[in-house]
């Protein structure tokens, strides 16, 4: 079996493909569930595709050629399991009924201001998930899982330009929404 040397990656070293699949477990588990929210909008769903990225990349372990990260790589399975599930003809038969609790924690506040910004950012992330998915995906990974336009462009395998593009026009779709939503303030 070929498991990565990650001794020069400055990451543990592995013995099994178990040890590996462990750590990558922990180590990005809690992203790929996130991730795959922001694409099917519903937490069961999610969990259930972070089950089947894990699967997947154990099947594959082997097959990893160290050309990226093992975040990279992650990503890029996350986001084809949810691609697929979106196409799916079951996944176009459920209602969404989750919502997404805020993503931050703010500082001292008062619980009223804290009430106010905990809104703000809830319509702000509601907001992102109207988006087409072409644009949500850039505006997830570049501002809430704050990867580099590099990062994305080599996940989604997209050219940078193309992925500077798309989080423009994400943005500039964003603002408009957010002005037809009544929040005001800039993206």
């Amino acid at each position: 079996m070929s498991v990565r040397d990650t001794e020069t990656a400055g990451l543990p070293v592995f013995v099994t493909k178990d040890d590996v699949l462990t750590w990558l477990m922990e180590e990005y588990g809690d992203m790929v569930v996130r991730l795959a929210f922001t694409y099917v909008k519903q937490t069961q769903l999610a969990e259930d595709i972070s089950q089947e990225v894990f699967i997947s990349c154990y099947h594959h372990l082997d097959e990893f050629q160290n050309k990226s990260s093992y975040k990279t790589w992650i990503y890029r399975i996350t986001v084809n399991k949810c691609k697929d599930m979106l196409r799916s003809w079951s996944y176009k038969n459920i209602a969404y009924k989750d919502k997404l609790l805020s993503l931050f924690q703010s500082g001292s506040k008062s619980a009223e201001d804290q009430m106010l910004a905990d809104e703000d950012r809830e319509e702000i992330f509601e907001q992102v998930l109207r988006l087409p998915v072409k644009l949500r995906e850039v505006i997830i990974l570049f501002y809430y899982e704050e990867l580099s336009i590099l990062e994305i462009s080599q996940m989604l395998n997209l050219n940078s330009s193309t992925v500077k593009t798309r989080l423009h026009r994400g943005r500039t779709a964003l603002q408009t929404k957010m002005e037809g939503a009544g929040i005001h303030g800039s993206v």
